[in-house]
This record gives structure tokens, sequence and C-alpha cells, in this order.
């Protein structure tokens, strides 16, 4: 009888390429003497339990089985139909429930983007740095990745897109930079992709939580008023989520495409889910209807505002000896970037955690792994008391490591 130590064939190769920071970040979340800047979370204590508690209850009268069963690939039809509305009204365009493709949250978007667009070696044009969930989805694919200049006219013109499978950015408060991209840089890019003839990727998880300033069109608004009649066929790849503006529990989000595209993704879905939860897209459906969102929205925003300013104030006492940044006007994140050439981030991580604290390198947000002068910090989970113990003891694990270098 084989031993339970009999070799077995190997993992696959790109597994070994792969980075297990998220899965750290949210396992150290969860211990309590452990102060996390790492994740991408929202703020618990403002999670509106008693509304989404009388929704489910709704939910479950309106719709019985129909809520409890497989659905369709493509999702609830009536969590669709809303869908397609609400983007109609931001894009100033008309979309339909065929341009409409409801996903376990916005990172199963991107996973079915991989899996229908990338061929392994070929080339994707991604902002950089690149999100961290964006690089894990498409690591198997194994494509190689050119970076995008935003400036209008930069160095990403239409011939340096051609051969590129699609276009991925997060222009609203960017995941890891918390920029926030021009409407002059949008459009450019927008006309750029048609020219090129390639899909344009757009990410958006922030656009609730706009913090500073006044709101952007999106590019699927600007290309809606280029092309405002008739069934949408255009370039853009809109994705997004109720994961930041309501809870990210109920894992609901969303693709906004044309049909042809719409359909590649259900032929990935079905054989990655079969089916979403037809339980927490109708009761997600029963939150917007009631409005939730907006008035939920607001206040989260008027706490996380003055986290972030708690966070920067504490910073700059604590950490701007060794580090700068920009304030994002929304999202979630602040990124910093080393004014010391000695700081490697990646070797900071490690006298962070012996100090009880987390943030992500840079180096997590770079394909080829090489940035290693920054580091994406977040505000809103914890309470302004909290973040600046965090920082505090992120200034502690610095010193230290500075000092093991001398």
């Amino acid at each position: 009888m084989a031993s339970s130590t009999t070799s077995r064939p190997a993992f696959s190769r790109w597994l070994s390429a792969s980075n297990d920071i998220t899965q750290q970040f949210l396992s150290i979340g969860a211990q309590p003497d452990f102060i996390s800047l790492a994740g991408g979370l929202p703020a618990a204590e403002f999670y509106p339990n008693a509304a989404i508690s009388e929704a489910m209850e709704r939910a479950l009268s309106r719709w019985g089985s129909k809520a409890l069963e497989y659905g369709p690939v493509e999702g609830f039809l009536p969590l669709r139909q809303h869908i397609a509305e609400r983007m109609s009204r931001q894009a100033v365009r008309s979309f339909t429930t065929d341009n409409v493709l409801l996903t376990v949250g916005a990172m199963q978007g991107l996973d079915l983007l991989g899996k229908v667009l990338i061929d392994p070696h070929e080339r994707v044009v991604a902002q950089f740095p690149t999100y961290v969930g964006a690089l894990d989805a498409w690591r198997p694919r194994s494509p190689s990745y050119q970076a995008l200049d935003w400036d209008v006219d930069g160095a990403t013109t239409a011939d340096a897109l051609r051969g590129a499978k699609f276009i991925y950015t997060v222009p609203n408060y960017s995941n890891p930079t918390g920029a926030l991209v021009s409407i002059a840089a949008r459009q450019a890019l927008l006309e750029k992709a048609m020219e090129a003839g390639i899909w344009l990727v757009e990410d958006d998880p922030y656009l609730a939580l706009q913090l500073d300033g006044t709101a952007v069109p999106s590019m699927l608004e600007l290309h809606g008023r280029m092309e405002k009649t008739g069934s949408y066929q255009g370039p853009v790849i809109y994705l997004g989520t109720l994961s930041k503006s309501l809870v990210p529990g109920l894992r609901v989000g969303w693709a906004i495409a044309s049909p042809d595209m719409i359909q590649a993704l259900v032929l990935a879905k079905q054989s990655a889910d079969l089916s979403g939860s037809m339980l927490t897209q109708a009761l997600a459906l029963e939150l917007l209807e009631a409005g939730l969102e907006e008035a939920h929205v607001p206040e989260i925003v008027r706490h996380y505002r003055s986290r972030r300013d708690a966070l920067c104030a504490a910073a700059a006492t604590e950490l701007g000896e060794w580090f700068e940044w920009e304030m994002p006007p929304g999202g979630m994140f602040v990124w910093m970037r080393s004014r010391h050439p000695a700081i490697d981030t990646d070797a900071l991580y490690g006298f962070a955690l012996s100090e009880k604290v987390a943030f992500v390198p840079g180096s997590a947000f770079d394909p080829a792994g090489k940035l290693r002068s920054a580091m994406r910090v977040n505000f809103t989970r914890n309470a302004p008391a909290v973040l600046e113990e965090g920082i505090a003891r992120l200034a502690v694990a610095t010193r230290r490591y500075l000092g093991s270098n001398c």
C-alpha cells in the first residue's frame, strides 16, 4: 500500500509566481492585537444591519422559492433590469439586460475577463501600479504587461495599443494610489482605444467614495456622449460593485459591456460557478429599490473623510521624514512613496509585522515585483485613534528597520 508521503504531481506553475499578500492581510485583520492598514475593507461598524434584515424578509416574501433556487448564469433578471436602468441614467444612453452580467463582486468580473481575453503571454496595457487583485486574477494566463501612460499626449498612442488584448484602468480613486484621473485623460484614452480597436476595462469599485471635489464622468458615460443612440456596442467594459457602497458580504457586482462580450463572459462564468446567489441578488434589489445606497453613502463618506484626514495628519508627524504622499480625493488608500533610498518596503514589511501593524508593499502592485519603494495604507477600516496608533507603530518599525541597515 502506498504511504501518505507518496509523491504526487506538482501544482501548476503559476502558483509559484503568485503571492499570498491578500490572504495574509485578511487573516491579520481578524487578529485583535494587530492593526491592519493593509486591506481594502469598509468599516464594519457602519454596515446597515437592521435595513438588511428587513430587506431580506421583503425579498423572501416577494420572490419566494425563486430567490432560493439556481438561477440564470447572467444573474437575477429583475436586478439586471435595475442595473441596466441605473447605468442608462449614469451613462446618458440606453442599456438593456443584454448589456448586463451579474458577478460575484467585481473581482469575478476581472477573473472572467482574463479567461475570455487572455491567451498565454499576450499583452495587457495596465495602469501602473496595478491593482493586486487584477494581477492575481490574470496570473494563470501569464500575460505580459505594458504600463499605461495617462498623459493626454503621452506615450500610450493608438499605435502602442495595437496588439494588446485590452487596457485595464481604475480611474476613480485608483487602487493603490488613490488618484483621480482627469476628464481630458479619460477622453483621450477612450479615443485611442477606439482607434486601436481594443477593449477598455473600467474597474470602478470606489465610485461612491468621493471625499472631496466633484464627480468625473466615467469612460462609459464619455462613450455615451459620443454615440447616444442604438444598442451599446462600444469598447468599454465597465465593472461595478456594491461591496464598497453597501456591504462586501452581498458579493454582488456587475459587468456592463456590448452583448457579444457579455455572452463570452457568460460562457466563462457557467463553468466557474454555474449560478450566482439568487438570494443575495434579490436582497440587493430590495436594498437598491428602497434607496438604501443613497441614504447610506453620505454617512460613511463623512466618517471616511475624517479617517483619511487623521491618518494623513499622523503620518505627517510620524512618517514625513521618510515618506511622501498626496491626499487622495476619494477611495480607501494613501500611496506612500519612500524619500529614503535605503527603504525597501518588502523588507520593512517584516519589521512592521513584528510591531503588530500591516500595510501592503508596493511590489504587490508591480507585475514584475520590482516596485519596492512604496506602500499602500488603508484608512477606511479603523477609527481615527486606531489609525494614529497604527502609524505610530509603523514609525517604530521604520526606525528599527533603518537602524538595522546602518
